[in-house]
């Protein structure tokens, strides 16, 4: 065994070489949805494949990047050498969804792979039907982009030019792809790079050694804290509005039996699979659960694979959460892995109520894609702006404009005037949308009302993907819900056209305004016990208006009457 100074050193050195990771990513991306917003996560694995570090930047992503680990490792098992870079997207061998393009670098201890060095980013586009990698139409997942199976790009140093060409060839900006690329690997040879220093510093043995006693320690510590939850069998649900092809009010059922320090969270009751893109590859599944996991225990406690040994997973194939190949899976990142989410942590609110937290507010994303009359260049541009909020917990109000709750604030919404700059859009109004939070002792984070003008001087084409217009973010303990979002689309001289959550092909005219009001987070505790100065505050700050606030205490005489 190793001194728990060492490992506790050891702990917080793997964390800065992850962190050191994101930074040179985010400085070096060419696509503003890497540079800017962050859709991005770095992460170190062991050469079993087991989560060692991870950077706080989009938790969805790193819960399945063991998968994807083992799925390169065991491909190309007895071909692996020093210099080797790999690729892969496919959420049938191991990703959570196409987009999210994944780089390994093998990283050699004593002749043998030690440790993977792995940035996972998401494309601006991956090829396929539609532009932007997301594909409302698609019912098979050949319909949404580019799969990459295990490929390897780089062989011992010397780069496949034939691959690379291939690859960026599917895609609609090769250039800008190219450059979040070898942004990606630059990012994983920084990991390579410190975790080597690291080896030569503490010695192959040390080091090495000291993963298991993290991740040890990691899991004692994730069980001390269930230890403190009541026993029980606690059922939680979730609700996606629909699948774009019809279905809707598509159910996640939880069971969550705690016993002890251990949890079993059954998701076999979830919805049939969908033809829609809503399905959950299997991963990341286990992502949404580790994600919701990690959520409720000590912040703490580092997040490695020791983090979720307590945590067992039942789940059956054939359902949204685990559907049989080749259902379309591209929104399951946000819808549902959310939603898997917040199913689980509805179910545990009554064994850890001061851990629980309410809905936050859910992703609806626009992708538009036209020509910059400025540059004469095609461009594709990602809404970020106009987050929703995040859902309020036992230790206060939810943070205002968070974000949706699988990123928990990770994906930021980028720069305006960055945005003006680069692509033809004005924002002729952004700021928060008054009386969006659900009312309670705490307060939902309020969402946002954006006014958004394109400049484009011949018609560009828009794609939606989300959900949460139909149901809106879940209060908890007494808590009230959140306003759901409202897209609309105004056009000139048309009626105002209201934007359904998965939609393709939308026109977008010159002058055309997107006019979005996100949902706020959900409420927690009874309204009845926030404070009167604190009601006042919010009047004060914009957060609730006086038309608002006396709805809020008609809906409270209401249910108290009831």
């Amino acid at each position: 065994m190793l001194d728990p100074i060492t490992v506790s050193v050891l702990t917080h050195r793997f964390e800065a070489i992850v962190q050191e990771m994101g930074e040179a990513m985010l400085r070096t991306a060419y696509s503003q949805i890497l540079n800017s917003s962050r859709d991005f996560s770095t992460a170190i694995c062991d050469a079993g494949a087991r989560l060692v570090a991870q950077a706080e930047h989009v938790p969805i992503h790193v819960g399945a990047i063991p998968w994807a680990v083992e799925s390169v490792r065991d491909f190309f098992q007895g071909r692996i050498r020093p210099g080797d870079v790999y690729l892969l997207n496919d959420p049938y061998h191991g990703n959570n969804h196409l987009p999210d393009l994944t780089a390994f670098v093998p990283v050699f201890v004593d002749g043998e792979v030690g440790f993977w060095s792995v940035n996972r980013a998401h494309q601006s586009d991956i090829g396929g039907s539609t532009h932007g990698a997301y594909n409302p139409a698609a019912t098979e997942i050949w319909q949404e982009g580019l799969r990459i199976t295990p490929l390897k790009l780089y062989d011992a140093g010397e780069l496949r030019d034939d691959v690379l060409k291939m690859v960026a060839t599917n895609v609609r900006h090769p250039h800008d792809f190219m450059g979040d690329l070898r942004a990606m690997i630059g990012s994983a040879r920084v990991g390579e790079r410190r975790l080597q220093a690291l080896l030569d510093e503490y010695g192959p043995k040390t080091v090495v050694g000291a993963v298991d006693e993290i991740l040890d320690g990691a899991e004692k510590q994730a069980r001390d804290c269930v230890r403190t939850w009541r026993d029980g069998v606690y059922r939680g649900e979730s609700i996606l509005d629909d699948d774009g092809h019809g279905v809707t009010d598509i159910w996640i059922r939880t069971t969550v039996t705690k016993r002890g320090d251990a949890l079993t969270v059954d998701l076999s009751d979830s919805h049939p699979q969908v033809p829609g893109f809503i399905n959950s590859s299997f991963p990341n599944t286990m992502s949404a659960v580790h994600m919701a996991f990690a959520y409720l225990i000590d912040p703490r406690t580092p997040k490695n694979s020791g983090t979720f040994r307590p945590v067992k997973v039942v789940a059956r194939q054939g359902t949204i959460v685990w559907p049989h190949p080749p259902a379309p899976v591209t929104l399951a990142t946000n819808h549902c892995a959310q939603d898997i989410a917040e199913s689980i942590i509805r179910a545990l609110a009554p064994a850890c109520p001061a851990r629980a937290i309410a809905g936050w507010g859910r992703r609806f994303r626009i992708a538009i894609k036209g020509v910059n009359p400025r540059t004469r260049r095609p461009f594709i541009w990602h809404m970020f702006h106009a987050r929703p909020g995040g859902g309020a917990c036992a230790e206060g109000d939810g943070w205002e404009t968070a974000g949706e709750g699988q990123a928990a604030g990770g994906i930021k919404f980028g720069s305006v005037e960055v945005a003006e700059t680069r692509f033809p859009l004005t924002f002729e109004h952004h700021e928060f949308r008054a009386d969006s939070g659900g009312d309670g002792m705490h307060r939902g984070g309020v969402g946002a009302v954006l006014r958004l003008r394109m400049d484009v001087e011949e018609p560009a084409v828009a794609n939606t993907a989300g959900d949460g217009v139909r149901h809106a973010p879940y209060g908890l303990l007494g808590g009230q819900d959140g306003l759901p979002h409202r897209y609309r689309l105004l056009s000139r001289g048309r009626r105002p056209r209201v934007l359904k959550t998965k939609e393709v092909g939308i026109l977008v005219r010159p002058g055309d305004v997107f006019l979005v009001e996100s949902s706020g987070g959900g409420g927690f505790g009874p309204p009845s016990k926030r404070p009167p100065e604190t009601r006042a505050r919010d009047l004060e700050n914009g957060f609730v208006t006086r038309r608002g606030r006396a709805a809020n205490s008609r809906r409270r005489r209401a249910q108290a009457a009831r």
